[in-house]
Parts: C-alpha cells; sequence; structure tokens
C-alpha cells in the first residue's frame, strides 16, 4: 500500500554522497527517504553479519517491512525488539507487534503480548470490552454480504467517494508514472491520481477525474458536499509543476477546497489547518457540511496519525482551530479516513482491538467532543490484512470499502458491501440494570437462541444499558442476558409469522457477585447479616428468616453456587452440649433452604461447631455481657463454588 501516504510525507532533492558512508549509514539514509526497499537490503545485511542486537537497526528493519505492509516480515524483528526490550519497547512497537500476529493468524500470542503490556485497567477494560464485542460478531451469522469489482486494477484503488448519479470516484496508481518518471519511494508505484467510474457496471471503463485539474503528484482521498457542488481533497505541496518542501526537505500533504462547475474544479484554496510542517488528508463531512473530520499528523497528537475535526462556514472555510477526537477515538496507532453518516463515525485503526493491521470501527457521536467506545466491524469488512475508507449510504445500508486482503486483483481493492435482506418481525429493546443500585450495566452481553436455528447472535449493551434486538419470524426466542460477576437472566420472547411492533421499554436485572459476598480471610461468604437463634434452641426463627432470604437469593441468581453451612454457638454450657446444638442449627438451616426450593447437592455439609470458633473472648470462665455472647451464635454460609461466566 499506499495508506500511509496521507498522513507521512517524503524527502525531496538529490540523494546523498551514499558511497562515502558506512553501510548501516547508507541504510538509514534510504529509511530516512523512505527507500524502504533499499534500506531493507541493507539492514538484512547488517544483522546476518552478527549485529543483530544493535536496537537502531533492528527498529528500523522492522518498520521498513511494516511500512510496505510486509507484515510477516516485520514480525520477526518487532518480536527480536520485543525479545530485547520486553515492555519497554514502547506502545508504539507493541501495537505493531500485536498487528504483524494478527496478520500471522498467531491470535493467541497476540492477545498474550497485548494484556500484558498494559497496566491501565481503563485501557484493560476497553481491550476486552472491545474483544468480546469482535468475539460477538465472529459467532453470529454474517450480516452483511461483500463483493469484488470488476473496475479494480493490479495497482492500489482505494479511498471512494460518493459522486453523482450512482457514481464513484476514487485514488488509484494505475495510470502511467508521472513527474518526469519518477515513482512514489515509500511503494515504488505512481502517484496517486483520481478517477470516477459506475462501480456496478462491469463494462464501464473507469475515467480519468478532473483530468485537466490534476497535478504531477498525489491526488487522493476527496470527499463532496450533499449538492457535490464543493470539493475538498488530498494532494502534495507543489508550486509551478515542482514539489514544494519544507526546511527539512520534506512535501507534506494537504487538503484543498474547490467548487465544482460543469465537472470542473474552481477557485482552488488550501485550507487554514494546512501546514508544511506537517500532512492532513482523508477529508469526510458530517451530513449538514457543518464539520470536517480529516486525518493528520500534526503534533500533539496521541499516535502516528490522529482524527481531528474543525468548523467549517457557510462556503466551506475552516473557522475554528483543529479539535483531536481524544483518547477515546485516537491511540498510539494509526487512526485514519474517518467518514461520517447518521451521527456515526466511521474510521480505520491499527491501535484498538482488530484482527490484524489496519481495522475498520464505528463509535457514535454523543456531541462534538465525546464518542462511544469504538467497536470493531466484524466480517466481512475487517480482515487479518488493511481494511480501510469506508463510505456507507445515508438512507440504505451499503457502500464501499477498501483491502488489501488476500484474493485480490491488486495491492489495494474497492469491495462493495450491502446488508443481508433481514428475516426479522419484532423490535425488541430494554435496558439492563443492577438489581442492587438500579443503576445501568454497561457492555453486558445479550446471547439471542431459538429452538430452530440455534444460536443468532450476541451483543454488548451500551454505555447506558441499553440494547436492542432484532428477533426472527415464528420463533421461542431466548434472551440471556450476562456480564462477568454479575448473575445471568434469562427471558423468552416468542414472535408471529408476521412482522409485530416494536416492543420497549423491557427492564432486566443482573445481581452483582460482589455485592452478594463478603470475602473473610482465604474464604468468601454469602453476605448475611447474623442469624440469630433463641437460646438454647434450634427452631428457625421470624428473624432468622429473613436473613436466610439473602442465602435464597444468591443461590437463585448463581444457580452454580455450592456453599457449606456452619453453625456456632458461644461458650455457656457444656462443651459437648454446644457441639450438638449448633449441628442441630446447621441442619435445622440446611432443611430450611431445601424447603425453599435449594437443591440438596447444592448444600455440600451443615455442620456444626458449638464454641470451637469463637469471635472474641468470651470463652470459659469469662464473664461477657449478653450482647457479647450473642456474637458468637452465628452461621456462616462459605462458597465452595461459583460460575460467574456462565452462557
Amino acid at each position: 500500500m499506499k495508506i500511509k501516504l496521507l498522513h507521512t510525507c517524503f524527502m525531496l532533492g538529490a540523494i546523498l554522497a551514499l558511497q562515502a558512508q558506512t553501510k548501516e549509514e547508507r541504510a538509514n539514509e534510504y529509511f530516512k527517504n523512505f527507500k524502504f526497499d533499499k534500506a531493507i537490503s541493507l539492514y538484512a545485511q547488517i544483522v546476518d553479519k552478527g549485529k543483530k542486537s544493535d536496537v537502531h537497526v533492528i527498529q528500523n528493519l522492522a518498520d521498513s517491512y511494516f511500512n510496505r505492509g510486509e507484515y510477516s516480515n516485520a514480525e520477526k524483528w518487532y518480536s527480536k525488539l520485543y525479545m530485547l526490550k520486553g515492555n519497554e519497547v514502547g506502545e508504539n512497537n507493541i501495537i505493531k507487534l500485536v498487528q504483524c500476529l494478527k496478520a500471522d493468524m498467531d491470535l493467541e500470542r497476540a492477545d498474550e503480548v497485548l494484556l500484558s503490556y498494559y497496566q491501565d485497567q481503563n485501557r484493560l477494560n476497553m481491550i476486552v470490552a472491545q474483544r468480546n464485542n469482535l468475539d460477538s460478531l465472529l459467532l453470529t451469522d454474517a450480516q452483511y454480504k461483500m463483493d469484488s469489482l470488476a473496475f479494480n486494477s493490479p495497482k492500489s484503488d482505494f479511498s471512494p467517494a460518493f459522486y453523482r448519479d450512482g457514481m464513484i470516484v476514487f485514488s488509484s496508481t494505475r495510470d502511467s508514472i508521472k513527474a518526469g518518471g519518477k515513482i512514489y519511494p515509500w511503494n515504488n508505484q505512481p502517484y496517486l491520481d483520481l478517477f470516477v467510474t459506475r462501480p456496478m457496471d462491469k463494462e464501464y471503463v473507469p475515467d480519468k477525474f478532473l483530468v485537466d485539474e490534476l497535478s504531477d503528484f498525489h491526488d487522493a482521498s476527496v470527499v463532496f458536499s450533499k449538492n457535490k457542488e464543493r470539493i475538498y481533497l488530498t494532494r502534495n505541496y507543489f508550486k509551478k509543476g515542482k514539489l514544494e518542501a519544507n526546511k527539512d526537505g520534506l512535501s507534506n500533504m494537504q487538503i484543498v477546497k474547490g467548487e465544482m462547475y460543469n465537472g470542473e474544479i474552481n477557485d482552488v484554496i488550501s485550507l487554514s489547518i494546512n501546514d508544511e510542517e506537517y500532512s492532513c488528508g482523508h477529508p469526510a463531512l458530517s451530513a449538514n457540511g457543518r464539520y470536517l473530520y480529516f486525518t493528520s499528523n500534526m503534533p500533539g497528537g496521541y499516535g502516528g496519525s490522529d482524527i481531528y475535526v474543525v468548523s467549517l462556514s457557510t462556503d466551506g472555510r475552516v473557522v475554528s482551530p483543529p479539535m483531536n477526537l481524544g483518547p477515546a477515538i485516537n491511540t498510539k496507532g494509526r487512526e485514519m479516513f474517518p467518514y461520517v453518516v447518521n451521527d456515526v463515525l466511521y474510521f480505520s485503526s491499527d491501535g484498538h482491538y482488530g484482527l490484524g493491521g489496519l481495522d475498520l470501527f464505528k463509535s457514535k457521536i454523543i456531541s462534538k467532543d465525546e464518542y462511544s467506545l469504538p467497536l470493531n466491524m466484524g466480517t466481512p469488512f475487517n480482515s487479518n490484512m488493511d481494511d480501510f475508507s469506508l463510505i456507507i449510504q445515508e438512507q440504505s445500508p451499503k457502500g464501499y470499502f477498501a483491502s488489501n486482503r488476500m484474493g485480490g486483483v491488486g495491492d489495494d481493492d474497492i469491495y462493495y458491501f450491502e446488508k443481508i435482506e433481514p428475516t426479522d418481525c419484532l423490535t425488541y429493546s430494554g435496558q439492563v440494570l443492577n438489581e442492587l443500585t438500579k443503576q445501568p450495566v454497561p457492555f453486558a452481553n445479550v446471547e439471542v437462541k431459538n429452538p430452530t436455528d440455534g444460536l443468532i447472535e450476541i451483543l454488548l449493551t451500551d454505555e447506558d444499558g441499553m440494547y436492542e434486538i432484532k428477533l426472527p419470524c415464528n420463533r421461542q426466542n431466548r434472551l440471556v442476558f450476562f456480564k462477568d460477576r454479575f448473575s445471568k437472566k434469562t427471558i423468552i420472547v416468542p414472535t408471529s409469522k408476521t412482522p409485530q411492533t416494536a416492543s420497549r421499554d423491557h427492564r432486566v436485572y443482573l445481581t452483582p457477585y460482589d455485592e452478594i459476598v463478603e470475602r473473610d480471610g482465604d474464604v468468601e461468604k454469602i453476605k448475611v447479616d447474623p442469624i440469630y437463634f433463641e437460646y438454647d434452641k434450634s427452631r428457625i426463627t421470624a428473624r432468622a428468616e429473613i436473613e436466610l432470604h439473602k442465602v435464597l437469593f444468591a443461590m437463585q441468581q448463581f444457580p452454580d453456587l455450592r456453599i457449606k453451612i456452619e453453625s456456632h454457638t458461644d461458650a455457656r454450657g457444656s462443651d459437648d452440649y454446644n457441639l450438638h446444638l449448633s449441628d442441630a442449627r446447621a441442619k435445622s438451616t440446611r432443611k430450611y433452604l431445601i424447603s425453599q426450593g435449594i437443591s440438596p447437592d447444592r448444600i455440600v455439609s451443615a455442620i456444626g461447631y458449638g464454641e470451637n470458633m469463637l469471635i472474641n473472648d468470651c470463652k470459659n470462665g469469662v464473664k461477657c455481657s449478653d450482647q457479647e455472647h450473642l456474637v458468637n451464635r452465628r452461621s456462616d454460609f462459605i462458597v465452595l463454588k461459583q460460575d460467574l461466566v456462565s452462557k
């Protein structure tokens, strides 16, 4: 690929006299000039001669392979760095190593490296939530179908944009070499041009777009206003047919705005967000045209490239400083190719949890500076390679994206997707709440089953515990709600043979395990107030029954939970008598629980220990008050086994 182009830059000017340099210095110069193929050749010779511990050489060799999209080769050297430096290798290298491992389908090791690196609990929680969501998507039946398109070429084709009359404009290196025979040094392909085509017409040959208005260098990644009368596109800085460089000799990318009239572009201006010291590209417009989203590697970002947003005036000019979308969206990796429709931000990232390389994600736009947890879009959108530049229609779930996955025609190909026609009859929605606090339970699992189709779908509630499910017709749908360290709730929702009115506002309550147990040393006990017995009695009192309902509740909420009952007395009376009395109380308690529907095999034992385990100093011969003796007359319900993530 190709895709690195719009958030990086390339070297201008003559190459230094390499003959006078050492092999490593020449390799470094090639690396600096983005001639990664030549850098790889020299670095490989260096490490073959035994300099495998040279961290700088290994780093540049790994990055060279990674920047060329050769993830399998890059993985070897990122793994070497990881072996040498451990977690001190840094987050950026960890992200790249994980992506390379996934590209090689070594998913288990990728997860091991990822989860062992992050110590921040919030970051870990985000990764786990994204992984659970992706796992759920991969278990469900395909929701979308995908097709390759006939116009793809053996070169790089990507970044489609909706144009007029069902046509799309896209970026491609398919044309003859430009700029006096030069090629783009990053990937040894011609510079990018814009083409227009009818994507679903197999006989239509793509035409050059704005043929008289394009430069001899990169022109790519466009977006049009809704009326198609305004265009934003990404291109190099150039003047009088020559590339312009910054003080370091680098030519970055800029976003320019133009007005469209009769197939021509007029009044082209560079946006005020641009600066020759960094790149801006991949423009995207909000539905109302008031905001422009874009990718940049400007200073102050989170990673290799970040997504930003600015406000626009009615004439399409920038009227606010760039605002980074923040850590909810941007990571230490690459975030790029934003696209906005129906208050949803679609983008590509290799920093969020995915299948490998760049993956497509979506996030709900809550406000201009607040976004929901980005969720992986699963298959067929994502693969173990790079998947990016998605666009989707506003009125129907169909669109296009690009990928360099296996089986394509060229370097990058454009694919068409559309949602498979549903056979659902009922929209069923509501909220999952904490049984004890009545607060929302975010990211709870909702599993949908029915006896005819088996497992249909697994999804997650959102940050507010809300869920919405499309249920198939003529089924006894079994909805199972669960979350780690919460109880599980099952609901049966029947559907008819024909579509029904949406059924909403169904509240489901889950009990948090940690709120009904307490730890006492090395054991867990069901949390109850002391169960008091009358002096010298073993009968269950009304007061004791209130507390036993807490035990019943815990065992009903967690059906796999098993316990043992331990009863104790105070020190008054003989030791032998107290032992028999406490044992009678334990067995009386067990009998009560069984009478309320608890299976006998879930109560492993019910034993009395008399006065052998006093919890204060009120032993034989010690004068204590009735209240002090009272605390020793108790029953404990010790947890032996529980399954908190039962599915």
